[in-house]
């Protein structure tokens, strides 16, 4: 089992599993988003809507890469054990390092889907 790490890994193998499945659905949804634009022929200005299941398939992404949770980060929380077992992280300096590295993972996911975004928007479909 990994040990805590302020602002480096705050989740274990079974948190991280499940932010791999976060990752497979928004990478499913994305997927059908866009076989529906093709489909439909969809306007570039509706194909901006993928952002939504890219940004889904984004935080899944980051957070199992990092092995690190958004949400634990900026509540000051971890797990490293079973699902659900949830330890408050004490420090005050820890829990800024968790809330930087959160806030990281924030932009990271929102800069990869909107590159997501941007590449269907551009696609040309219609």
């Amino acid at each position: 089992m990994s040990d805590y790490v302020a602002g480096s890994c705050n989740i274990g193998p079974q948190e991280i599993r499940r932010r791999k499945g976060v990752a497979y659905l928004g990478l499913f949804l994305t997927i059908v988003s866009l076989i529906g634009f093709i489909k439909t022929g969809a306007s570039a200005s509706a194909r901006i809507g993928i952002f939504f299941p890219a940004l889904v398939f984004s935080i899944g992404f980051v957070q199992a890469r990092k092995k690190f949770c958004l949400a634990y980060g900026f509540l000051g929380t971890f797990n490293l054990g079973k699902l659900g077992d949830i330890s408050k992280v004490s420090s005050k300096e820890d829990k800024a390092a968790d809330r930087a590295t959160a806030a990281g993972i924030l932009l990271q996911s929102i800069g990869l889907a909107a590159i997501i975004t941007l590449v269907v928007f551009l696609l040309p479909i219609s």
